[in-house]
């Protein structure tokens, strides 16, 4: 007869002694990024469904508020370079959420404009933004969500407000 042979219990897991993270937390980019990082983790969960990411939905809520918007306005509004723009029209074009017309000051420039399609889907993934950041902001009172904004805005908008 044969002896069963005994599995030995698994080893507990290591535990570890918090690490003091005072000198990270002191710093305002660190601070930021670990907002960013989960607020994004939230925002991607909630568009994967659309298919959109961050820059595919800046840029239609843009457009919705902003018809006719040209390349050049949308990328230094976003901060994002031109090759890299032209990507991201290209697959909001195929997917068949924004169109190009003749801009009607310049006959130069391209404008750009939602589709019914585009519109619909702006208005439904705006919905589902501005319900995420209330959620995820909701341990603020609406004075310290606006200083929030004001100052976080202080870093990107150069004196432009």
């Amino acid at each position: 007869m044969a002896r069963a042979r005994k599995t030995p219990p698994p080893a507990p897991a290591p535990s570890f002694e918090p690490l003091d993270t005072s000198v990270l937390e002191g710093l305002i980019g660190y601070n930021a990024r670990r907002a960013a990082i989960a607020i994004g983790g939230v925002f991607f969960e909630r568009m994967a469904p659309y298919g959109l990411t961050q820059a595919d939905f800046s840029v239609l809520a843009l457009l919705a508020h902003n018809p006719g918007a040209t390349s050049r306005q949308l990328c230094a509004t976003l901060d994002i370079l031109p090759p890299n723009f032209v990507n991201l029209i290209a697959a909001l074009d195929r997917r068949g959420l924004i169109e190009r017309r003749p801009h009607p000051r310049d006959g130069r420039a391209v404008g750009l404009h939602l589709t019914e399609a585009g519109h619909a889907l702006a208005q439904e993934t705006e919905k589902v933004v501005v319900e995420l950041e209330n959620e995820l902001a909701g341990r603020l009172t609406e004075r310290e969500r606006a200083t929030v904004q004001r100052l976080l805005q202080k870093f990107y908008l150069r004196g432009e407000r």
